[in-house]
């Protein structure tokens, strides 16, 4: 019973720093081109505290992969290791049943 709630905490985690990825992509991608003026000081906050809160996570996977030009590519690597974390911990917790 224990390792459902433990297993049920580590997804509620994992989609909440997911929803943070797709956040920062999106009004990154807003910023970028300009949709968002970079003017709008709300918006620039909102994005820099998701930046400083994803970067402790995101820092480590950067430093791992290849440099790849202008794309970053580790939100995406985050996204799959969160999925595949969970995705092992659910079937853990099936086999000690």
């Amino acid at each position: 019973m224990f390792l459902y709630t433990l297993i049920q905490i580590v997804e509620l985690v994992t989609n909440v720093l997911v929803m943070l990825v797709i956040v920062q992509f999106v009004i990154g991608l807003l910023l970028a081109f300009n949709v968002i003026n970079q003017s709008n000081a709300f918006v620039v906050q909102i994005y820099q505290s998701i930046n400083a809160v994803l970067e402790p996570v995101l820092g480590p996977i950067r430093r791992i992969m290849p440099s790849t030009g202008a794309i970053d590519f580790s939100p995406l690597v985050l996204i799959i290791v969160l999925q595949v974390m969970l995705i092992v911990l659910t079937n853990v917790a099936i086999a000690a049943q």
